[in-house]
């Protein structure tokens, strides 16, 4: 951490306050179709880029889920902010419980998008080269999405999203980020955490769906909560932002 506040913005100002936390091909720019469905009456959003991500591009780093949730808690500062909760997609929803781990007193319930879990995701030697060979080769990139969305989207849908992830992350932080958010474990610090937790998740997501969350996160937080999207696979924030609008707003007001 060096002190330096990374580039974030905020949507609206309702008394529901929460950091946003983006995934590994996206930077906060993902979450656009969501925004547009959230009241801005009921919450108060801060979208961030990681380091290495959209307009955080050029911040060097170690590119660690440490990282991103030391740099998620000097928003936070930045903004004032005592308290809130923490929502993250997919390597965004591992980083967010590190914010948990760190400012525990601070973080009012976390939301989970298809997030990873506190025991990473582990990969087997194919996968793993697939996955780490994304950093360099659109195609492996085009082959996850399409993946992990049940192969339900056409070309022009799956080429955005992968034109994004090339044009908005650097490949180095790209790459180095799959080694902390698949391979770190750290699921014993969270362990009967009774922190509120919100997990949703696509029906057509078959790497971080239902049985994902039935393994991992529902059972270590028992104040858990699990909700599907049928009309999702991993980017609900993207293919059922509406859906995931009423669910994160509907949480947030208990």
């Amino acid at each position: 951490m060096t002190g330096r506040v990374l580039p974030y913005d905020v949507h609206g100002e309702g008394p529901g306050r929460a950091l946003v936390l983006h995934g590994w091909f996206g930077d906060r720019t993902g979450f656009d179709p969501l925004r547009a469905h959230l009241d801005g009456a009921l919450g108060t959003y801060a979208f961030l880029d990681c380091r290495g991500y959209g307009e955080a591009v050029g911040h060097e780093g170690a590119y660690t889920m440490e990282e991103v949730a030391a740099d998620a808690l000097a928003v936070a500062d930045d903004l004032g902010w005592d308290s809130f909760s923490v929502i993250g997609h997919s390597m965004g929803g591992k980083a967010a419980q590190l914010v948990l781990l760190d400012a525990p007193g601070r973080v009012r319930s976390l939301i989970g998008v298809s997030p990873v879990s506190a025991a990473g995701f582990p990969l087997d030697g194919e996968s793993w080269e697939l996955f780490a060979g994304a950093a360099g080769e659109p195609a492996n990139r085009r082959a996850i999405v399409d993946h992990t969305t049940g192969g339900r989207h056409d070309d022009a849908w799956l080429s955005a999203i992968v034109d994004r992830s090339l044009d908005r992350s650097s490949a180095t932080a790209f790459r180095a980020y799959l080694d902390s958010w698949s391979r770190a474990d750290f699921h014993e610090r969270v362990r009967d955490n009774p922190v509120p937790v919100l997990l949703v998740v696509g029906a057509h997501d078959p790497a971080l769906g239902a049985e994902a969350m039935e393994g991992t996160w529902l059972r270590w937080y028992p104040n858990a909560r699990l909700e599907v999207i049928e009309d999702a696979g991993h980017y609900a924030p993207e293919e059922a932002p509406r859906a995931l609008a009423e669910a994160i707003e509907t949480f947030l007001a208990v």
